[in-house]
């Protein structure tokens, strides 16, 4: 059986198609593709302490994991081009701009560091926005059984165990390069280096702990310490190190985590010796791949309790 059409009718039927595929872009959320069709990236927006955060969901196709980004101590917006290395291996992402950067709303604190940008009320408000996020991460999953995961940078070493003691649904952490000290120390550290990218190459690790314990302190307030919270969270971890860090001092961060494991405590740490503290976004695709191994290995161990 044959169909024709006269001119009028192909008119009329392109205007109702055009009409129709408009609408659908009103109704439907915003939703983009990447250029491997891999994965899809879904913008979303959500509240956290009376603000409206915004950010950004990747859904592979298949989604063995799921990770909620956490920032460093910089106003960075979503973590984009990191989050798509995860996407395309399978882990669902979720990034998001940081309270008062880009899109979200609140206030930035900062960038004074050693006053306002680590002070345990900040770092406490930070980990509310991160724990908000895990919640609608789940809600966009729509599946309870795949395990959520926080990923940070640098200060998420504090963040991190605040936000997982918060929120129950949080499975496994990946840091990179955050401290497993207290903010006091890791500032005594860091004024001590003062951002001499040749620090470790005139000074050794004994000098460092000498100046962490006995040098005074150049501000004062409530220092945080996540070795209260890692004490007694459950949960796997996995710290990333790079041996030529100058904001954080390793050798210590990975002593206390051998102190932790040594109470049964699931934590685990790799040693990048060549590198600073920039692990993540280093030119070496080692401290990803290394993430993205633990957390397929903690997910098959999760799949068979």
């Amino acid at each position: 059986m044959r169909f024709y059409f006269n001119i009028k009718n192909r008119i009329s039927f392109n205007f109702f198609s055009n009409t129709f595929l408009w609408l659908l872009s009103i109704v439907l959320p915003e939703i983009t593709f990447s250029q491997s069709i891999d994965f899809t990236i879904q913008d979303v927006k959500f509240v956290s302490q009376g603000d409206t955060l915004a950010g950004s969901i990747l859904k592979p196709k298949k989604i063995f994991a799921a990770v909620v980004i956490v920032h460093g101590s910089d106003p960075v917006k979503r973590e984009m081009e990191f989050a798509k290395l995860l996407a395309k291996e399978g882990i669902a992402v979720f990034t998001y701009d940081k309270r008062g950067v880009g899109e979200s709303g609140g206030v930035y604190v900062g960038p004074s560091v050693g006053t306002n940008n680590i002070d345990s009320t900040n770092l406490n408000l930070l980990s509310h926005d991160a724990s908000a996020a895990v919640n609608t991460l789940s809600i966009y999953l729509k599946n309870k059984k795949i395990l959520i995961g926080l990923v940070g940078f640098s200060q998420a070493g504090w963040i991190i165990p605040l936000t997982a003691e918060k929120n129950k649904d949080v499975n496994f952490m990946v840091i990179f390069s955050g401290p497993v000290i207290t903010t006091l120390e890791q500032l005594r550290f860091q004024f001590y280096t003062n951002g001499n990218k040749n620090f470790w190459d005139t000074h050794k690790e004994l000098d460092a702990r000498e100046h962490i314990e006995n040098d005074p302190d150049k501000y004062q307030f409530v220092e945080t310490n996540p070795q209260k919270q890692l004490s007694k969270l459950t949960i796997p971890g996995l710290w990333i190190f790079g041996g030529k860090d100058i904001q954080v001092p390793v050798v210590l961060s990975m002593e206390n985590l051998d102190k932790l494991k040594e109470t049964g405590k699931r934590y685990e740490y790799s040693l990048f010796p060549e590198l600073g503290h920039n692990t993540a976004f280093s030119e070496s695709p080692e401290p990803v791949k290394t993430a993205i191994q633990w957390i397929k290995a903690t997910r098959k161990k999760s799949m068979l309790k």
